[in-house]
């Protein structure tokens, strides 16, 4: 599964489609183009920054994982995030190498991925286990776990087989893992909702493990999925796999631009020389517009979606809810009513995000018994929120942190952490919960009275 590609670090990017992706140190043409004084930064930015913020991923030449992780940096993230994150992971044989480029008179920081020794071939399944034995964060290995879910379910379909069957190959490898961890960690310390612009789509062949393949590879197209994309007209590789899955697992929506009012610009650097555009990557912090602003259609941001139904008995109901949520829904209910000629039935609804929309219908429409759907658009008014660790007697306990503007934040621990942390302690998990809820509050700042 996977392959090596253009916008990798450590690797050759000629412009000639048909060319080979095995491993190479970077050329010495390549680093030349690094900028070797230093320029003002921005100060970092604090954690949750990004908390009821849009995070906009401007790809006019692609992306890759390596020019995701650089521009968050390059954007405030600091750059501790990204390396604390990646030494919590058991892999070893590799060093990184921050540095900067110009493209176009623009100074972008550039990652680079130094592979030092031989590193095995992983499978989905290995990977899943590197992740869940890490000293990561719940909120960063939930990212990153669903990245990596994204690319293995994409190779899955792609070679007709099961995901945990699916082997990465090249993509498994260091590099893959530092793009896919160090972006986890960069999103997770924003807290921003994600939105990626169309993206290019190159041609020619690339080499992979499988033998040659069409460009776009198929598994970035598969990652792609409910994106936006466009012939970019060029014989080159403008998204990778590993980039693709990044975005296709967490990007809400595709927009050319979004209404919002940028705060602050990330840039990251390519390592291919392009002869039409520069090869960047531009990330964009910014509040966005009111829903007035733009426009009821514009401005909805979810759907109600609702069927009622009159032959369900409770277990098909919760099977029905079972699917909503697979598909897509933030969540899904069923409510008892009263039909005409007074038979008892039930009204089947789900919350969807608006890109979600329609696979929320059509799972709606394929499960249940209904002949039809209403579907409302709406507006979601929403505390910001965050998922935050806390130490107690008991282990360590994900929290989610409720803020905004609304009063005093909230908080409620992970609920199935408490209880297989009372489980292995021996105590009611009604201890545990007590416990950590005073952790959190003296251990978060943002619970913390002035």
């Amino acid at each position: 599964m996977g392959h090596d590609h253009g916008h990798d670090p450590g690797h050759r990017h000629p412009h000639d489609p048909d060319h080979d992706h095995e491993h190479e140190h970077a050329h010495a043409h390549e680093h030349a183009h690094e900028h070797a004084h230093e320029h003002e930064h921005a100060p970092p930015l604090p954690r949750d920054a990004g908390l009821a913020k849009l995070l906009f991923l401007d790809a006019p030449s692609g992306l890759a994982g390596d020019m995701i992780v650089a521009a968050l940096v390059d954007l405030g993230v600091p750059k501790t995030v990204v390396t604390d994150a990646i030494a919590a992971v058991a892999i070893t044989g590799f060093h990184l190498h921050w540095g900067e480029r110009v493209r176009s008179g623009i100074v972008a920081t550039a990652l680079d991925v130094h592979v030092d020794a031989a590193q095995p071939e992983r499978s989905y399944a290995s990977v899943r286990r590197l992740l869940e034995a890490s000293r990561l964060g719940e909120g960063v290995k939930a990212i990153a776990g669903q990245t990596f879910l994204r690319l293995a379910q994409a190779e899955a379909r792609v070679h007709r087989t099961s995901v945990d069957a699916v082997h990465l190959h090249e993509v498994g490898a260091v590099d893959a893992i530092v793009d896919v961890v160090g972006s986890a960690a960069a999103l997770d310390y924003l807290g921003a909702e994600v939105i990626v612009s169309p993206l290019p789509m190159g041609r020619g062949f690339v080499k992979a493990a499988h033998g040659k393949l069409p460009l776009p590879a198929p598994a970035t197209v598969e990652c792609l999925a409910g994106l936006a994309t466009y012939d970019a007209g060029v014989d080159f590789e403008f998204v990778t796999p590993t980039g693709a899955a990044i975005v296709g697992a967490h990007a809400r929506r595709s927009e050319r631009w979004p209404s919002m009012a940028p705060e602050r610009v990330g840039w990251g650097a390519g390592h291919a020389e392009l002869a039409d555009r520069p090869n960047l990557l531009r990330a964009v912090l910014g509040s966005p517009a009111p829903a007035a602003a733009r426009g009821s259609r514009e401005g909805a941001t979810h759907a109600v979606l609702e069927a009622n139904v009159d032959d369900a008995s409770g277990e098909l109901a919760a099977v029905w809810i079972e699917a909503l949520l697979a598909a897509g829904a933030l969540d899904a209910w069923a409510t008892p009513i009263t039909m005409k000629k007074g038979r008892p039935a039930l009204t089947i609804a789900a919350l969807a995000p608006i890109e979600r929309a329609e696979a929320v219908g059509s799972a709606m429409l394929r499960e249940t018994t209904s002949l039809g759907l209403r579907r409302h658009d709406v507006v979601r008014m929403e505390r910001p929120r965050a998922t935050r660790d806390v130490d107690t007697p008991y282990g360590r306990i994900s929290v989610k942190v409720a803020g905004g503007p609304y009063g005093p934040p909230q908080v409620k621990p992970e609920f199935d952490a408490c209880v297989a942390a009372a489980r292995a302690h021996g105590v009611p998990v009604r201890e545990v919960l007590r416990a950590t809820m005073a952790a959190a509050a003296e251990q978060l700042d943002e619970l913390r009275t002035p």
